[in-house]
């Protein structure tokens, strides 16, 4: 095996405090139980308030985002706002992931893009999953944007829960334990998957083990899905240690 670690590129918003946290805390944990390494690398596109109109500038930000870390050379790329994709039209992560992965061609470092909304819709896929329930820290209006989403790609959403918190730091501030509660005001009958945190601003990584456990579905959030198509991506065995059953190397 190569000594050279995988270089990580994340697209990130500017105020996003968690996918630089779970996405390396899980990678770092699979580091405990296997032999590749990883170095992670950042470049941020504005977005402090989670309405359309700041998602819509974000997006054309990725662009630049994907050059510069083409720069570095990173082996694949991840874009991190859920939201930002859904809310610019259904189906759209397939035309941004086209769009961001020719970037790094045109600076001549290829590298495999992964958006964290294509991410989700293709880890629900490796589950089997077919009907779900969500959680997500959005405004209503944009929380549906996400359920229509999730329904034009094959999903039937039996239920969701919108938590209404509209700034992006405060997102990222919301206490994962606090989901061991939010989660069971959802009907859960009948689901094959719970998305405990459609968002990858929205802490869920400590608490996905248990709650998994006391539900006895699969449970995943947008960083797992991200995190299993980046190792997808990279040609690894998608496994990472108490990151719930999409991680757990069966899928």
């Amino acid at each position: 095996m190569s000594r050279t670690p995988f270089r990580i590129g994340q697209i990130v918003p500017s105020s996003n405090t968690t996918m630089e946290t779970e996405i390396p805390a899980m990678l770092m944990a699979r580091q405990s139980i296997r032999p590749e390494r990883f170095t992670f690398h950042s470049s941020r596109m504005r977005m402090k308030k989670v309405v359309k109109a700041e998602l819509e500038a974000m997006d054309r930000d990725s662009d630049r985002c994907a050059v510069e870390l083409s720069d570095a050379r990173v082996d694949v790329l991840g874009y991190a706002c859920l939201v930002a994709i859904m809310s610019m039209g259904l189906g759209y992560h397939r035309q941004s992931q086209t769009r961001l992965h020719a970037r790094t061609v045109e600076n001549d470092a290829p590298a495999p893009v992964v958006t964290s909304a294509g991410a989700l819709v293709e880890g629900l896929q490796a589950l089997g999953a077919k009907r779900i329930v969500v959680i997500c820290p959005y405004l209503k209006p944009l929380t549906q944007l996400v359920v229509d989403y999730l329904t034009a790609e094959g999903f039937e959403v039996l239920d969701f829960i919108a938590l209404e918190i509209p700034d992006n730091l405060e997102v990222g501030r919301h206490d994962p334990d606090r989901l061991l509660e939010i989660y069971q005001r959802l009907d859960c009958k009948g689901a094959d998957a719970l998305v405990i945190s459609a968002c990858v601003q929205m802490p869920s990584l400590p608490v996905i083990p248990t709650v998994e456990a006391q539900l006895g579905i699969p449970v995943v959030s947008a960083a797992v899905c991200t995190t299993y198509r980046m190792l997808k991506a990279l040609g690894l065995e998608a496994v990472v240690p108490e990151a719930g059953a999409l991680l757990s190397g069966r899928f």
